[in-house]
């Protein structure tokens, strides 16, 4: 076991994460020259697309250091914010992390969070100064920052380009000097963290998994401790760039385990793995439950798909550990699912995964936050609302209480201003503010999370022409002036499009649905009002008119009274046409509403 060594890599979005991995696989020989290629760890089309890391990637190498040979298993991270959860599981794994920060951008707020995720967990930090051979680096300056963070020596800190290769060697060095082996008792019973499963169509679901103690060995008949079932372990492994079957997999080592499980609800991210017949007493601590932000609903284009995107979920939750879904049905959209996400770009990445790996056109609804309403009847009873339709009437209600954030802006000095009026716009009240260095400032706020929901980060990157970075954590529930606003086509209301927003932003806000909508929906026979309603208060209204056909033409000439008989008979017609006609809204319109303000 003392030949083991277990890392991860955290950092800011874009300091340089998957290009270190790349260079270190190529440094220790671990993929050839055919086989290398930019993002190597980054499997998904989307990930190299975007340019960004999506799942955590678990990969295993091998480096001679003074005569003996050293494994090494790395997992590459995520950096956004709304894929902290991966982060959280791979710190888990570890006894080690190398700290990125980019030379030319310094410290960022998803460095520090991460950074505090890392040490709550007591691993061994290695501050690595990647992209040193900038012409906009600056070196000194960001390794006194690091020093001042972590209280660590300045001599300490690794400087290196992932680019073109400086310092790879010091960094791989100071991974075997400085992270400590694995702690854990081989002759122990087997205890394996299950830290990440993907789905194969072929051979069921693959577990990956960290040996705490004990070993787990081929056919070995094993348990998974939470949901208590047994299975036979048909092949185990390690990861290195294809999967590499083995006979056994010891205590400190990551590997893979395939059972041939095909249900995908059987594994469970943070499970305990044990052996059937003597089984461990205690399961592994050390996971935090997912947390979702954000919520909307997703509802298939037709109907029929509802048991298929069902499965399609499921198999995508296996992947993605952080998603959460339950069933629901709306008047307008039908069967689909209430949904938890991370973050808005968690949402738009699973809707992009679901119609790429699944072949699944759906529908998503207007996101929200999950609040908590308090009726007058029984004031302390709670009713939680993820969906604008589940909140009580307003006569029922005693208040409404809506989740807080606590959000960390780091920001170059000369944006102080312009972030500070969008915060103070987005309801944010400013808690603190801090100079990190006479040109960084970091500014706290206490903000309601449905206010960053829809477009904060996209507006906060405008105002601070992109050198503001974001990181928030929540605070708890705060009572607030929400109010309902439902939106009704043809005097129908349109459940999917209902909102919850706050009292003073109600009116502006409806009036923009209203007018979005009118230049989304296409013209009928008969005039159709968009209206924006709180309770039956109208507060907005645009009309989309009618398509006109001239009934007149064929009159030349004649007496009056038979062109407006005419006409009368048209208007009792699309009189008629509006009683039983119904508008169908394209999907657009319901996206669109989260683009108010372009």
């Amino acid at each position: 076991m003392k030949h083991f060594r277990n890392f991860c890599i955290i950092a800011h979005i874009d300091h340089g994460k998957s290009t270190l991995a790349d260079r270190l696989l190529e440094y220790t020989g671990s993929v050839t020259e055919r086989e290398s290629q930019n993002q190597l760890l980054d499997n998904m089309d989307l990930e190299r697309e975007r340019g960004i890391t999506i799942k955590s990637h678990a990969i295993q190498m091998e480096y001679v250091y003074e005569g003996e040979t050293y494994v090494l298993n790395l997992i590459d991270t995520p950096g956004h914010v709304d894929f902290s959860y991966e982060v959280s599981r791979s710190i888990a794994a570890c006894e080690g992390a190398l700290l990125v920060v980019d030379a030319a951008q310094s410290i960022q707020a998803q460095t520090i969070s991460n950074l505090y995720l890392a040490l709550e967990n007591d691993l061994e930090i290695i501050p690595v100064l990647n992209k040193v051979d900038l012409p906009s680096a600056n070196p000194e300056e960001v390794t006194d920052d690091i020093v001042d963070l972590l209280g660590c020596d300045a001599e300490e800190v690794i400087p290196a380009s992932a680019k073109t290769g400086i310092g790879i060697e010091d960094i791989l060095n100071a991974i075997i000097e400085r992270i400590p082996a694995p702690q854990g008792d081989p002759a122990a019973p087997l205890q394996a963290l299950i830290f990440d499963s993907v789905y194969n169509p072929f051979r069921g679901v693959e577990t990956y998994f960290r040996v705490i103690d004990g070993e787990i060995r081929k056919g070995q008949q094993i348990k998974f401790m939470a949901t208590g079932k047994t299975y036979f372990a048909d092949e185990v492994g390690t990861l290195k760039l294809k999967q590499a079957p083995k006979q056994k997999v010891g205590a400190g080592d990551v590997g893979y385990l395939i059972t041939g499980i095909k249900d995908a609800r059987d594994v469970k991210v943070g499970d305990t793995i044990t052996d059937a017949k003597q089984p461990t007493t205690k399961m592994i601590e050390g996971f935090e439950d997912v947390k979702p932000m954000v919520f909307a609903g997703i509802y298939p284009v037709d109907t029929e798909d509802y048991e298929e995107l069902r499965n399609s979920m499921e198999k995508l939750q296996l992947n993605d550990a952080s998603l959460v879904f339950q069933p629901e049905s709306s008047a307008a959209l039908g069967f689909g699912f209430r949904c938890g996400f991370l973050g808005m770009l968690h949402l738009e990445i699973i809707q992009e995964r679901l119609e790429r790996e699944f072949n699944m056109t759906v529908i998503t609804t207007v996101p929200n936050v999950s609040y908590h309403a308090y009726t007058n009847k029984e004031p302390d009873e709670v009713i939680l609302v993820n969906n604008p339709s589940d909140l009580p009437e307003p006569s029922t209600m005693n208040r409404v209480e809506e989740p807080f954030i606590k959000a960390s802006i780091i920001t170059k000095s000369d944006f102080v201003g312009p972030v500070m009026s969008l915060c103070i716009e987005k309801r944010g009240q400013i808690t603190n503010q801090n100079y990190l260095t006479p040109e960084r400032v970091e500014l706290s706020f206490d903000m309601p999370l449905a206010e960053i929901v829809f477009d904060f980060y996209d507006r906060l990157k405008t105002v601070s022409k992109g050198y503001a970075s974001f990181d928030y954590a929540p605070i708890g529930m705060r009572t607030s002036n929400l109010v309902k606003v439902d939106v009704l086509l043809n005097g129908n209301t349109v459940d999917a499009l209902s909102a919850l927003l706050h009292k003073d932003n109600a009116y502006d806000i409806g009036k923009k649905m209203c007018e979005k909508l009118k230049e989304l929906i296409p013209r009928q026979q008969f005039d159709i009002p968009i209206q924006a309603a709180i309770g039956a208060k109208i507060i907005a209204r645009e009309t989309v008119k009618a398509l006109r056909k001239d009934v007149t033409a064929k009159c030349y000439g004649g007496d009056i009274s038979r062109k407006r008989k005419l006409l009368e008979k048209q208007k009792k017609g699309k009189k008629r046409m509006r009683q039983v006609g119904n508008v169908e809204i394209p999907q657009e319109a319901f996206m669109a509403v989260l683009k108010l303000n372009d």
